[in-house]
This record gives C-alpha cells, structure tokens and sequence, in this order.
C-alpha cells in the first residue's frame, strides 16, 4: 500500500482520488517474477506488437541492472499497469542526439479496463519516486499519445521530434529539490 512514508501524498498526486491511493501497491521486478515477466511481455505485444522476446529480453536486461527498473501496479493483488526506468529506449536509435540522457520513463501501460481513472499517473508518480530515491537527478520520456497527461505531471517539453512515421515529444523532469 501507498503512504506518506512510501514518498506519495495527494498533492502530489496531483487530483488522483485517495481512494486509488489506498488500493494501489506497487512491486519493482526481480529476475524470479516470472509470471509477471511473462504478463508484461504479453501486455506490450498486444498494445504496441513489440515482439514477445524482445520484451523478454529487455525486462531481463533491465532486472539485473540496479540503474533500471520494472514495476508493477495492482489493485487487490491484480496487477493492472506497469512502466520502468530504462537506460535505452527505442527512440535513442533513430535519434542519438538523445544518447546523453541515461534515464528514460517508459513503457507505461495500464490494462484497457482500467484507463482513465489515474492509474497511469500514480504509476508515474511512483517512478519518479523511486528515480529521486536512487539519486536520479533528471528523468526523459518520449510521448505522442500522453502529452497532456505528462504536463499535468509537471513534465516540461523539450523537443518534438520524428520517430518512425510519427512525431513525438521529448520530455524531461527534475527529480532533485522536489
């Protein structure tokens, strides 16, 4: 469960009703969650086709790195979303220019049923704790579909550039002095 100790409170969360707060737990991913893994590879394939062992293979990579992360929401023991931390993310191949930054927000998913009730942006919340709590001093992402939802977080724009037959806008936040 979410407290005050867990760094989250409703100020913080920015209009997320406390009542998902309460319910919300949140499990950062080991090596031995393999049903998990599995659920997460299987979630990103339905909504994004990210072939099945190329999310085996980067949630495996991303667990035995203690400077990336995997989490897991659930709501009463279901997990319900998920999203990380990443040393690499898709955008940086096409655009190296952003091979500076190290810490990238992404892969936020939250199952369909569950949208548009703040889930994803308690998930967000909760990584940006975590990235504050390792000593990240900025964390990126890359959006074209959840833009609005990122400023309302307090994300700034830093750049809309092409990614494949899209364009997409680069964020940033300081995770520092918050």
């Amino acid at each position: 469960m979410i407290d005050s100790s867990d760094g989250l409170d409703s100020d913080a969360l920015l209009g997320v009703k406390s009542k998902i707060v309460n319910q919300a737990e949140f499990r950062i991913l080991s090596p031995h969650d393999t049903e998990l893994i599995s659920l997460i590879t299987n979630w990103y394939h339905e909504e994004w086709k990210i072939p099945l062992d190329k999310s085996l293979a980067k949630i495996k990579s991303v667990l035995i790195d203690e400077t990336q992360l995997q989490v897991v929401m659930t709501i009463d023991s279901v997990p319900i979303a998920t999203g990380g931390i990443y040393n690499h993310v898709g955008l940086l191949d096409l655009q190296p220019k952003f091979k500076i930054h190290k810490h990238w927000l992404g892969l936020v998913y939250t199952i369909p049923e569950m949208r548009q009730k703040g889930y994803g942006a308690l998930l967000c919340k909760q990584l940006e704790f975590l990235a504050k709590q390792r000593g990240f001093s900025e964390l990126y992402l890359f959006s074209d579909t959840a833009v609005n939802l990122y400023v309302r977080l307090g994300w700034e724009e830093v750049e809309i550039v092409p990614f494949g037959s899209r364009l997409v806008t680069v964020m940033r936040k300081y995770c520092m002095g918050e």
